[in-house]
């Protein structure tokens, strides 16, 4: 009996490490695929943390500029910012200044502003008291604006064509003459000398009609500063609403608007109008 004790102390030993062996064994792959696990979720946090960064890059805003605007004041010019089609601001970047004008454009300007975003068109109000301000802010809107639509038309026009071309070679060739007819087109007249200085005009034309003209020479100097302030945005907006030559001469500025007209005609010559 006593040489038995010591085979029995072997064989239960030997039980003991086999059995810790195996309980080794079963717990690794169980720690190894928790760690997997655990390592598999910071790369979905971030996968998740790259997606609202595409989404705000993806949403975008541009600005316009309108053109600049003489009054008998200043100068006015307006800028909007534009987000998904629609005017989300408007500034004047340019508005009379100096004297009394400081007050009326500290008044006047952030009443168009408002309006502008409100309206959503150069169809608003003027500001009593600032009648001319008002005009020239409005004038310079819907040129900004009419520059926005056009912009807007030409992207569309070229996704129009891209899509036109799988059909066909002559479908895509329609779309991109229908878009060309559409967009405006400006023409510089003729250089015309008086005798207070040069005059020439310059008109956009859309459709056969002239949509804006400007002097963008006109005399000045002494007394011809005030003249050409007062004759040529008259004479800019007859041009306009007679889309012709054959418009008045202002009183007091013979010169300045017989040489407009002058450089207005070969203008619209040159347009084919």
């Amino acid at each position: 009996m006593r040489k038995s004790h010591p085979i029995r102390r072997v064989v239960l030993a030997t039980a003991a490490t086999v059995s810790g062996v195996v309980l080794l064994l079963s717990l690794k792959p169980a720690s190894d695929s928790s760690a997997e696990a655990a390592g598999a979720a910071p790369q979905q946090t971030a996968a998740a943390q790259e997606s609202p960064q595409g989404g705000s890059a993806a949403a975008g805003s541009g600005t316009v500029d309108g053109n600049v605007v003489q009054t008998e004041y200043g100068n006015v010019q307006v800028r909007l910012t534009v987000g998904n089609g629609k005017i989300t601001k408007a500034d004047a970047v340019q508005a009379p200044k100096g004297g009394t004008s400081d007050q009326k454009t500290a008044l006047s300007v952030p009443k168009l502003n408002q309006e502008a975003v409100a309206a959503q068109s150069a169809q608003i109000d003027s500001v009593s008291g600032a009648t001319y301000t008002s005009t020239g802010y409005k004038k310079s809107l819907q040129s900004a604006i009419d520059k926005m639509k056009a912009s807007a038309g030409a992207s569309k026009s070229g996704g129009s064509s891209s899509s036109g071309g799988s059909s066909g070679a002559s479908g895509s060739g329609s779309s991109q003459a229908s878009g060309g007819a559409a967009q405006a087109r400006t023409v510089t007249g003729k250089l015309v000398k008086t005798d207070y200085g040069p005059v020439q005009v310059r008109v956009t034309v859309s459709n056969g009609k002239i949509t804006k003209a400007d002097a963008v020479q006109a005399p000045t100097g002494g007394l011809s500063d005030q003249k050409t302030a007062q004759a040529v945005p008259k004479l800019n907006q007859e041009a306009v609403a007679a889309g012709s030559a054959q418009i008045d001469s202002v009183s007091g500025a013979t010169y300045t608007s017989t040489g407009y007209k002058q450089s207005l005609q070969s203008a619209l010559d040159q347009a084919g109008g």
